[in-house]
């Protein structure tokens, strides 16, 4: 297939190929960042988690250790939750204020997602428009004299083209937001055990005074090893 004939494809669809292209260019630029950026908070978060879940009891030191190390994850924002609010809520109020801060996290997970869901809906729609109007093309080289029905069976193979790109740009993200989703599910399941954790192991913790003062280095060693 050469750039003659692929220039041909899209003029007959009247510059719908090109739309479908930009349409793929953005794509699969959605499709990379989100890849990147949330298989980085899998790996890294569950470093965190794992950290996290050896420690019998977390003190205010352990939690500013964790908040050092979780950076800009999605976890940190709950162990600074935690922090604000170890002297001043137990239980379940701390367990509310904590989902309070993984709804605000959750928006932020799937951004841009949606372009995928609009590119999934919209490439096939194209894709059909771009093919009807190559039909128009097909069927009015009857109107010329001169030109034989084979003709028309050649323009309407050139309109169908349109269709299956615009049904292959669907197919690819359609597979991409399908994983993309299921990649912030493992994220938002991870924020909700890390609730789990805190609360399991902060419930009375300003009562052990020994431990708030004591230097977080039982912590600290187990983040190096993770």
């Amino acid at each position: 297939m050469t750039l003659d004939y692929i220039v041909h494809l899209a003029n007959y669809s009247d510059g719908v190929l090109y739309i479908l292209a930009f349409l793929l260019l953005v794509a699969l630029a959605v499709m990379i960042d989100r890849f990147w950026s949330l298989r980085t908070t899998i790996m890294r978060g569950k470093s965190i988690i794992k950290a996290t879940a050896a420690q019998a009891q977390l003190g205010r030191a352990d939690l500013q250790v964790l908040l050092n190390k979780a950076g800009s994850l999605p976890e940190a924002v709950l162990v600074d939750t935690a922090l604000r609010h170890l002297d001043v809520a137990k239980g379940e109020a701390l367990a509310n204020r904590l989902d309070e801060s993984i709804m605000l996290i959750a928006p932020k997970l799937d951004e841009r997602l949606w372009v995928l869901d609009t590119v999934v809906t919209l490439a096939p729609l194209l894709g059909l428009f771009g093919t009807i109007i190559g039909m128009f093309h097909a069927f009015s080289v009857l109107a010329s004299p001169g030109h034989a029905p084979a003709d028309v069976t050649a323009g309407v193979a050139d309109a169908l083209v349109a269709t299956a790109c615009g049904i292959f740009i669907a197919m690819l993200g359609l597979s991409a937001f399908n994983a993309l989703n299921n990649q912030v599910r493992i994220i938002l399941h991870q924020l909700d055990s890390m609730k789990l954790m805190i609360i399991n192991r902060t419930d009375g913790a300003p009562m052990v005074a020994a431990r708030q003062s004591a230097p977080a280095r039982p912590l600290a060693a187990e983040m190096q090893n993770a």
